[in-house]
């Protein structure tokens, strides 16, 4: 449920007195200058929050990590953390911003970086040591870190973080610091950063109570987010995506009032034997400019599923909460868009997807369509592929190649690639866009073969 106006607009408000936290994309900062590492408050009030208050508080995590991203790209270990005292304090705060982006948005992105300062703390570095005493067991970790409760009683400290790792000027300037035993990784410390495991330094080896309370949250989120071999992903009750350890997805094209793109994507299929699904409002299947492609279609095999009958909005765009359609309505739309596909021998046990249309829904929609017996589906969020509508008088344009070029951007930073990915075009677009997107398919289609990719229908993704 949203929250209640009057709190919500003072929520607002604070969150757009820090955005970003600062720390975030700089090279320096005092010591806990910005303490703390990362802003719970966005992520906290984006789970209650809808509509554009919800994009925006998204677009803040995104905006910072981005700024991370720009520095972190450059190096093998894309590390775009400052090195300053605490910096494991901000690898893992860093890396639980990544998880919750992408927890709230479903775009993986940042997947690798994320994943990339999660290794950093155990022990993907130029020292080779995790950051964790005692963790991994029977792993390089620290054993002499400056606490005299281990240093002096013998007591372990297990699963707490140490500061890590500092840029050599501060380390050279701080006072007070002689190292008891010879460096065991003198042999990869430089003049930009050092790490030393010894009782000695308190810049890079003292474990702290802070950090540690980070790292149990970045492990439990770790163990929460275990990947599933059966699992999709949901989005307001709608699957938004399949199993992401398969190199399968679905081309979906949708249809209402525009066909220009059906005989050709139809031939396309067919030359290159492979399957899509295909979600058409009644209005296009009782179009009689459109019945031999239909056929065409079904006899190829692919998948036919209703997109509404008279093509409604059913929220609106601002407040998603908010109904524009009772359940009545809905009920009756959606019953006259499968009375349409009967006239195609679609029967509804053969069609249990659904995909809304305008690609706009919210949970009300979805718990609708499960009680008719079906589920809705809806596209994967990452790329610019259903943008492909988009003429260029609109504000949101986007040219195909541009749309292209995000599909593959999206397939070679993101970890788990197009894997299981729901993958939206439009059957046809308003004439004024005559840059059509589907006529960048051979290009799409060969690149993901060359991907080792294999294409599917939506019903077969997500059995």
């Amino acid at each position: 449920m949203p929250l209640k106006k009057k709190y919500a607009t003072a929520a607002q408000a604070y969150a757009k007195k820090e955005t970003i936290t600062p720390w975030l994309g700089a090279d320096t900062a005092r010591h806990y200058q910005w303490y703390p590492f990362i802003n719970v408050g966005h992520y906290e009030l984006a789970k209650l929050s809808v509509g554009k208050e919800r994009t925006s508080l998204i677009s803040y995590y995104k905006q910072g990590i981005e700024r991370v991203w720009q520095k972190a790209r450059q190096n093998a270990f894309y590390r775009g953390i400052p090195f300053i005292w605490c910096s494991n304090n901000l690898t893992t705060s860093f890396a639980i911003q990544c998880y919750w982006y992408r927890l709230l948005n479903g775009d993986a992105t940042y997947g690798e970086l994320e994943q990339a300062c999660f290794d950093w703390l155990l022990g993907c570095n130029p020292w080779g040591t995790s950051m964790i005493y005692g963790l991994p067991a029977n792993g390089d970790t620290p054993t002499d870190p400056h606490s005299a409760f281990t240093h002096l009683g013998h007591y372990p400290i297990d699963g707490g973080l140490v500061d890590g790792p500092v840029y050599g000027s501060i380390y050279k300037s701080l006072i007070g610091i002689t190292l008891n035993e010879p460096d065991e990784y003198a042999g990869f410390q430089s003049d930009l950063v050092v790490y030393h495991d010894d009782y000695g330094d308190y810049s890079t080896n003292e474990p702290t109570m802070d950090g540690t309370a980070s790292l149990v949250y970045l492990l439990a989120a770790k163990e929460i987010d275990k990947p599933k071999q059966t699992t999709v992903t949901y989005d307001l009750g709608a699957i938004t995506r399949g199993n992401t350890h398969k190199k399968q997805l679905a081309l979906v094209f949708t249809g209402d009032e525009y066909s220009d793109g059906a005989a050709y994507i139809a031939r396309l299929l067919q030359q290159e034997k492979t399957r899509a699904s295909f979600f058409f409002t009644g209005r296009f299947y009782r179009n009689a400019g459109t019945n031999k492609v239909i056929g065409l279609l079904k006899s190829q095999g692919n998948y036919l599923g209703p997109h509404s009958d008279q093509h409604p909005l059913y929220c609106d765009w601002n407040q998603r909460d908010s109904l524009l359609v009772t359940k009545q309505q809905f009920d009756h739309d959606l019953a006259n868009n499968y009375t349409a596909m009967a006239g195609f021998g679609i029967n509804k046990k053969d069609a249990l997807y659904f995909l809304p249309p305008y690609e706009w829904y919210n949970d009300s929609i979805a718990a609708w369509t499960k009680q008719q017996g079906i589920q809705l589906v809806n596209y994967t969020p990452g790329t610019y592929s259903n943008a492909d509508y988009t003429t260029p008088d609109m504000k949101n344009y986007r040219s195909s190649k541009a749309i292209l070029d995000s599909i593959i951007n999206y397939e070679q930073r993101s970890a788990t690639g197009l894997n299981g990915f729901i993958l939206l075009i439009h059957i046809g677009t308003h004439p004024a866009r005559t840059d059509k997107f589907y006529y960048q398919l051979p290009a799409l289609l060969n690149y993901l073969r060359q991907r080792k990719y294999s294409l599917t229908t939506v019903s077969d993704l997500l059995q």
